[in-house]
Protein backbone atom coordinates (compact mmCIF):
# COMPACT_ATOMS: atom_id res chain seq x y z
CA UNK A 1 0.00 0.00 0.00
CA UNK A 2 1.15 2.73 -0.51
CA UNK A 3 1.06 1.20 2.75
CA UNK A 4 3.42 -1.21 1.37
CA UNK A 5 4.76 1.85 0.11
CA UNK A 6 1.34 1.53 0.73
CA UNK A 7 5.09 2.93 0.39
CA UNK A 8 5.66 2.27 0.08
CA UNK A 9 10.98 1.49 2.52
CA UNK A 10 13.76 1.38 4.98
CA UNK A 11 16.97 -0.56 4.65
CA UNK A 12 18.71 -2.68 7.25
CA UNK A 13 21.64 -3.58 5.08
CA UNK A 14 25.34 -2.94 4.85
CA UNK A 15 27.49 -2.21 1.80
CA UNK A 16 26.57 -3.80 -1.51
CA UNK A 17 28.36 -6.45 -3.48
CA UNK A 18 27.88 -7.20 -7.17
CA UNK A 19 27.99 -10.61 -8.75
CA UNK A 20 29.13 -11.32 -12.29
CA UNK A 21 25.73 -10.50 -13.73
CA UNK A 22 25.71 -7.07 -12.14
CA UNK A 23 22.97 -8.06 -9.72
CA UNK A 24 23.38 -6.33 -6.41
CA UNK A 25 23.63 -8.43 -3.30
CA UNK A 26 23.44 -7.09 0.22
CA UNK A 27 24.73 -8.29 3.54
CA UNK A 28 22.26 -8.00 6.39
CA UNK A 29 23.40 -6.02 9.40
CA UNK A 30 22.99 -7.74 12.81
CA UNK A 31 22.78 -4.28 14.37
CA UNK A 32 19.86 -3.41 12.09
CA UNK A 33 18.00 -6.60 13.00
CA UNK A 34 18.51 -5.94 16.71
CA UNK A 35 17.28 -2.34 16.34
CA UNK A 36 14.09 -3.45 14.59
CA UNK A 37 13.51 -6.18 17.19
CA UNK A 38 13.81 -3.61 19.96
CA UNK A 39 11.42 -1.29 18.11
CA UNK A 40 8.96 -4.16 17.68
CA UNK A 41 9.17 -4.98 21.38
CA UNK A 42 8.43 -1.36 22.27
CA UNK A 43 5.45 -1.29 19.91
CA UNK A 44 3.92 -4.49 21.28
CA UNK A 45 4.51 -3.41 24.88
CA UNK A 46 2.77 -0.09 24.18
CA UNK A 47 -0.14 -1.83 22.43
CA UNK A 48 -0.57 -4.27 25.32
CA UNK A 49 -0.55 -1.39 27.82
CA UNK A 50 -3.18 0.57 25.90
CA UNK A 51 -5.42 -2.38 25.06
CA UNK A 52 -5.27 -3.92 28.50
CA UNK A 53 -6.13 -0.54 30.01
CA UNK A 54 -9.12 -0.20 27.67
CA UNK A 55 -10.30 -3.71 28.56
CA UNK A 56 -10.02 -3.02 32.29
CA UNK A 57 -12.10 0.14 31.94
CA UNK A 58 -14.82 -2.02 30.36
CA UNK A 59 -14.50 -4.60 33.13
CA UNK A 60 -13.36 -7.27 30.64
CA UNK A 61 -10.31 -9.40 30.09
CA UNK A 62 -8.13 -8.42 27.17
CA UNK A 63 -9.14 -11.55 25.23
CA UNK A 64 -12.85 -10.89 25.70
CA UNK A 65 -12.45 -7.22 24.88
CA UNK A 66 -10.67 -7.87 21.60
CA UNK A 67 -13.09 -10.70 20.71
CA UNK A 68 -15.98 -8.26 20.99
CA UNK A 69 -14.14 -5.74 18.83
CA UNK A 70 -13.61 -8.29 16.05
CA UNK A 71 -17.20 -9.57 16.38
CA UNK A 72 -18.64 -6.10 15.71
CA UNK A 73 -16.87 -5.60 12.37
CA UNK A 74 -18.90 -5.78 9.17
CA UNK A 75 -16.54 -8.25 7.51
CA UNK A 76 -18.31 -8.89 4.21
CA UNK A 77 -18.22 -5.33 2.84
CA UNK A 78 -14.73 -4.86 4.29
CA UNK A 79 -13.39 -7.89 2.44
CA UNK A 80 -14.84 -6.79 -0.89
CA UNK A 81 -13.54 -3.27 -0.38
CA UNK A 82 -10.01 -4.40 0.40
CA UNK A 83 -9.83 -6.88 -2.48
CA UNK A 84 -10.90 -4.16 -4.92
CA UNK A 85 -8.37 -1.73 -3.47
CA UNK A 86 -5.52 -4.26 -3.62
CA UNK A 87 -6.21 -4.92 -7.30
CA UNK A 88 -6.36 -1.20 -8.03
CA UNK A 89 -3.10 -0.63 -6.16
CA UNK A 90 -1.45 -3.44 -8.13
CA UNK A 91 -2.49 -1.80 -11.40
CA UNK A 92 -1.13 1.61 -10.36
CA UNK A 93 2.03 0.16 -8.81
CA UNK A 94 2.83 -1.77 -11.99
CA UNK A 95 2.20 1.33 -14.09
CA UNK A 96 4.66 3.35 -11.99
CA UNK A 97 7.36 0.68 -12.28
CA UNK A 98 6.76 0.33 -16.03
CA UNK A 99 7.00 4.05 -16.69
CA UNK A 100 10.15 4.42 -14.58
CA UNK A 101 11.83 1.59 -16.45
CA UNK A 102 10.78 3.19 -19.75
CA UNK A 103 12.19 6.57 -18.71
CA UNK A 104 15.65 5.31 -17.84
CA UNK A 105 16.25 1.85 -19.33
CA UNK A 106 14.22 0.37 -22.16
CA UNK A 107 10.80 0.19 -23.78
CA UNK A 108 9.28 -2.58 -21.63
CA UNK A 109 5.54 -3.19 -21.97
CA UNK A 110 3.10 -2.96 -19.07
CA UNK A 111 1.88 -6.51 -19.60
CA UNK A 112 5.44 -7.78 -19.39
CA UNK A 113 6.01 -6.08 -16.03
CA UNK A 114 2.79 -7.49 -14.49
CA UNK A 115 4.20 -10.95 -13.64
CA UNK A 116 7.47 -9.45 -12.37
CA UNK A 117 5.79 -6.95 -10.06
CA UNK A 118 3.19 -9.44 -8.86
CA UNK A 119 5.76 -12.12 -8.08
CA UNK A 120 7.84 -9.62 -6.11
CA UNK A 121 4.87 -9.15 -3.76
CA UNK A 122 5.41 -12.69 -2.50
CA UNK A 123 8.92 -11.85 -1.33
CA UNK A 124 7.78 -8.44 -0.07
CA UNK A 125 5.87 -10.19 2.72
CA UNK A 126 9.21 -10.30 4.49
CA UNK A 127 10.96 -7.20 3.17
CA UNK A 128 10.04 -4.71 0.47
CA UNK A 129 13.67 -4.07 -0.49
CA UNK A 130 14.21 -7.77 -1.13
CA UNK A 131 11.13 -7.73 -3.34
CA UNK A 132 12.58 -4.92 -5.43
CA UNK A 133 15.91 -6.78 -5.55
CA UNK A 134 14.04 -9.79 -6.93
CA UNK A 135 12.68 -7.59 -9.73
CA UNK A 136 16.24 -6.56 -10.62
CA UNK A 137 17.30 -10.22 -10.73
CA UNK A 138 14.25 -11.14 -12.83
CA UNK A 139 14.89 -8.45 -15.46
CA UNK A 140 18.57 -9.32 -15.52
CA UNK A 141 17.80 -12.96 -16.29
CA UNK A 142 14.90 -12.38 -18.67
CA UNK A 143 15.99 -9.29 -20.59
CA UNK A 144 19.74 -9.25 -19.87
CA UNK A 145 19.41 -5.80 -18.32
CA UNK A 146 22.32 -5.30 -15.90
CA UNK A 147 21.19 -5.59 -12.31
CA UNK A 148 22.74 -2.26 -11.34
CA UNK A 149 20.61 -0.48 -13.95
CA UNK A 150 17.36 -1.93 -12.60
CA UNK A 151 18.58 -1.32 -9.07
CA UNK A 152 19.14 2.32 -9.96
CA UNK A 153 15.54 2.64 -11.13
CA UNK A 154 14.26 0.90 -7.99
CA UNK A 155 16.28 3.35 -5.90
CA UNK A 156 14.74 6.25 -7.83
CA UNK A 157 11.26 4.85 -7.13
CA UNK A 158 11.96 4.49 -3.41
CA UNK A 159 13.33 8.03 -3.25
CA UNK A 160 10.28 9.44 -5.03
CA UNK A 161 7.87 7.51 -2.80
CA UNK A 162 9.25 9.27 0.26
CA UNK A 163 8.73 12.70 -1.25
CA UNK A 164 5.32 11.89 -2.70
CA UNK A 165 4.12 10.88 0.77
CA UNK A 166 5.58 14.09 2.20
CA UNK A 167 3.74 16.13 -0.42
CA UNK A 168 0.40 14.55 0.43
CA UNK A 169 1.04 14.78 4.17
CA UNK A 170 1.64 18.51 3.72
CA UNK A 171 -1.50 18.90 1.60
CA UNK A 172 -3.43 17.15 4.35
CA UNK A 173 -1.91 19.45 6.95
CA UNK A 174 -2.98 22.54 5.00
CA UNK A 175 -6.60 21.38 4.76
CA UNK A 176 -6.94 19.79 8.23
CA UNK A 177 -4.43 21.54 10.49
CA UNK A 178 -6.96 22.63 13.11
CA UNK A 179 -7.97 19.12 14.15
CA UNK A 180 -4.52 17.50 14.13
CA UNK A 181 -2.37 16.49 17.11
CA UNK A 182 0.22 19.10 18.11
CA UNK A 183 3.09 17.02 16.74
CA UNK A 184 1.79 17.74 13.21
CA UNK A 185 2.83 21.37 13.70
CA UNK A 186 6.29 20.13 12.71
CA UNK A 187 5.01 19.39 9.21
CA UNK A 188 5.92 22.81 7.71
CA UNK A 189 9.45 22.50 9.11
CA UNK A 190 9.84 18.94 7.81
CA UNK A 191 8.37 19.83 4.43
CA UNK A 192 10.60 22.91 4.14
CA UNK A 193 13.70 20.90 4.98
CA UNK A 194 12.70 18.18 2.52
CA UNK A 195 12.14 20.77 -0.23
CA UNK A 196 15.62 22.23 0.29
CA UNK A 197 17.14 18.74 0.28
CA UNK A 198 15.28 17.88 -2.93
CA UNK A 199 16.49 21.02 -4.72
CA UNK A 200 20.09 20.38 -3.66
CA UNK A 201 19.78 16.73 -4.69
CA UNK A 202 18.53 17.58 -8.19
CA UNK A 203 21.13 20.31 -8.70
CA UNK A 204 23.87 17.97 -7.54
CA UNK A 205 22.95 15.25 -10.06
CA UNK A 206 22.71 17.88 -12.78
CA UNK A 207 26.34 18.73 -12.02
CA UNK A 208 25.58 22.26 -10.84
CA UNK A 209 26.72 21.56 -7.27
CA UNK A 210 30.09 19.91 -6.48
CA UNK A 211 30.79 19.25 -10.18
CA UNK A 212 34.01 17.36 -9.42
CA UNK A 213 32.48 15.02 -6.84
CA UNK A 214 32.51 11.40 -8.02
CA UNK A 215 29.56 10.03 -6.02
CA UNK A 216 27.14 10.84 -8.85
CA UNK A 217 29.25 8.69 -11.17
CA UNK A 218 28.38 5.49 -9.30
CA UNK A 219 26.42 3.16 -11.56
CA UNK A 220 23.68 2.64 -8.98
CA UNK A 221 22.92 6.41 -9.16
CA UNK A 222 22.50 6.46 -12.94
CA UNK A 223 18.70 7.00 -12.86
CA UNK A 224 19.16 10.19 -10.83
CA UNK A 225 21.67 11.48 -13.39
CA UNK A 226 19.09 10.96 -16.15
CA UNK A 227 16.11 12.23 -14.17
CA UNK A 228 14.58 15.60 -15.03
CA UNK A 229 12.10 17.58 -12.96
CA UNK A 230 9.35 16.27 -15.23
CA UNK A 231 10.12 12.69 -14.14
CA UNK A 232 9.62 13.56 -10.48
CA UNK A 233 6.37 15.36 -11.29
CA UNK A 234 5.13 12.50 -13.46
CA UNK A 235 5.90 10.05 -10.66
CA UNK A 236 3.77 12.14 -8.30
CA UNK A 237 0.89 12.21 -10.78
CA UNK A 238 1.08 8.49 -11.56
CA UNK A 239 1.37 7.38 -7.93
CA UNK A 240 -1.20 9.73 -6.41
CA UNK A 241 -4.35 7.83 -7.50
CA UNK A 242 -3.28 4.94 -5.24
CA UNK A 243 -3.06 7.22 -2.21
CA UNK A 244 -6.30 9.04 -2.98
CA UNK A 245 -8.04 5.69 -3.36
CA UNK A 246 -6.50 4.56 -0.07
CA UNK A 247 -7.95 7.58 1.72
CA UNK A 248 -11.44 6.68 0.49
CA UNK A 249 -10.99 2.96 1.22
CA UNK A 250 -9.50 3.43 4.68
CA UNK A 251 -12.19 5.94 5.66
CA UNK A 252 -14.95 3.52 4.67
CA UNK A 253 -13.12 0.63 6.34
CA UNK A 254 -12.77 2.57 9.59
CA UNK A 255 -16.52 3.11 9.66
CA UNK A 256 -17.00 -0.63 9.13
CA UNK A 257 -14.89 -1.12 12.27
CA UNK A 258 -17.16 1.25 14.18
CA UNK A 259 -14.87 4.29 14.12
CA UNK A 260 -16.10 7.59 12.70
CA UNK A 261 -13.61 9.17 10.33
CA UNK A 262 -13.66 11.60 7.41
CA UNK A 263 -11.64 11.87 4.22
CA UNK A 264 -10.02 15.13 5.35
CA UNK A 265 -9.09 13.58 8.67
CA UNK A 266 -7.21 10.74 7.00
CA UNK A 267 -5.54 12.91 4.35
CA UNK A 268 -2.68 13.98 6.67
CA UNK A 269 -2.72 10.76 8.73
CA UNK A 270 -2.39 8.16 6.01
CA UNK A 271 0.96 9.21 4.51
CA UNK A 272 2.49 9.16 8.00
CA UNK A 273 1.05 5.72 8.71
CA UNK A 274 2.34 4.45 5.37
CA UNK A 275 5.81 5.58 6.44
CA UNK A 276 5.36 3.47 9.58
CA UNK A 277 4.09 0.53 7.54
CA UNK A 278 7.34 0.60 5.58
CA UNK A 279 9.34 -0.08 8.74
CA UNK A 280 10.09 -3.86 8.65
CA UNK A 281 8.53 -4.77 11.99
CA UNK A 282 6.67 -8.11 12.34
CA UNK A 283 2.93 -7.89 11.59
CA UNK A 284 3.41 -4.18 10.74
CA UNK A 285 3.60 -3.39 14.46
CA UNK A 286 4.80 0.18 13.88
CA UNK A 287 1.80 1.02 11.67
CA UNK A 288 -0.66 -0.55 14.14
CA UNK A 289 0.86 1.50 16.95
CA UNK A 290 0.42 4.71 14.95
CA UNK A 291 -3.28 3.98 14.46
CA UNK A 292 -3.75 3.59 18.22
CA UNK A 293 -1.80 6.79 18.91
CA UNK A 294 -3.77 8.82 16.37
CA UNK A 295 -7.18 7.52 17.51
CA UNK A 296 -6.67 7.24 21.30
CA UNK A 297 -10.37 6.93 22.12
CA UNK A 298 -10.78 3.71 20.11
CA UNK A 299 -7.81 1.61 21.16
CA UNK A 300 -9.35 -1.79 20.51
CA UNK A 301 -10.92 -0.93 17.19
CA UNK A 302 -7.76 0.77 15.95
CA UNK A 303 -5.46 -2.09 16.97
CA UNK A 304 -7.76 -4.58 15.21
CA UNK A 305 -8.12 -2.28 12.20
CA UNK A 306 -4.38 -1.70 11.82
CA UNK A 307 -3.59 -5.40 12.18
CA UNK A 308 -6.05 -6.72 9.61
CA UNK A 309 -5.82 -3.76 7.23
CA UNK A 310 -2.08 -3.82 6.66
CA UNK A 311 -1.53 -7.54 6.90
CA UNK A 312 -4.46 -8.41 4.63
CA UNK A 313 -3.10 -5.99 2.04
CA UNK A 314 0.33 -7.64 2.12
CA UNK A 315 -1.07 -11.18 2.04
CA UNK A 316 -3.62 -10.50 -0.71
CA UNK A 317 -0.90 -8.92 -2.83
CA UNK A 318 1.09 -12.11 -2.34
CA UNK A 319 -1.94 -14.07 -3.59
CA UNK A 320 -1.93 -11.86 -6.69
CA UNK A 321 1.71 -12.83 -7.04
CA UNK A 322 0.85 -16.52 -6.88
CA UNK A 323 -1.59 -16.05 -9.78
CA UNK A 324 1.32 -14.78 -11.92
CA UNK A 325 3.95 -17.09 -10.44
CA UNK A 326 3.80 -19.80 -13.11
CA UNK A 327 4.11 -17.27 -15.91
CA UNK A 328 7.03 -15.58 -14.13
CA UNK A 329 8.78 -18.90 -13.67
CA UNK A 330 8.27 -19.77 -17.33
CA UNK A 331 9.77 -16.49 -18.49
CA UNK A 332 12.65 -16.72 -16.04
CA UNK A 333 13.73 -20.30 -16.73
CA UNK A 334 12.69 -20.79 -20.36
Amino acid sequence: MTDQTESEELSETTPEEENDNGVTKRKQSPLGRVAFLILTGICFAYLYYRLNGAAMREGLTLTTYMSEVFANVDWGPWLGLMMAYSLFYFAIDTLVVTRALNWFLADIKYKDILPIRASAYIISIFNEQIGKGAMAYYLNKRDQIPGWEVGSVMLFIMFCEIFYLLVWAMIGFVFSSEGLPDVFNLMPVIAGGAAIFFIVWVLYFQGKILPNNQFRQKRIMDAFKQAKIKHYLMFLLLRSPALLAAIVVYTIALNLFGVEASFLQLLPYLPVIFFAAAVPTPMRAAAITFWVILFPENEGQMAAFGFVQHNFFILFNAIIGLVFWRRAQGELFS
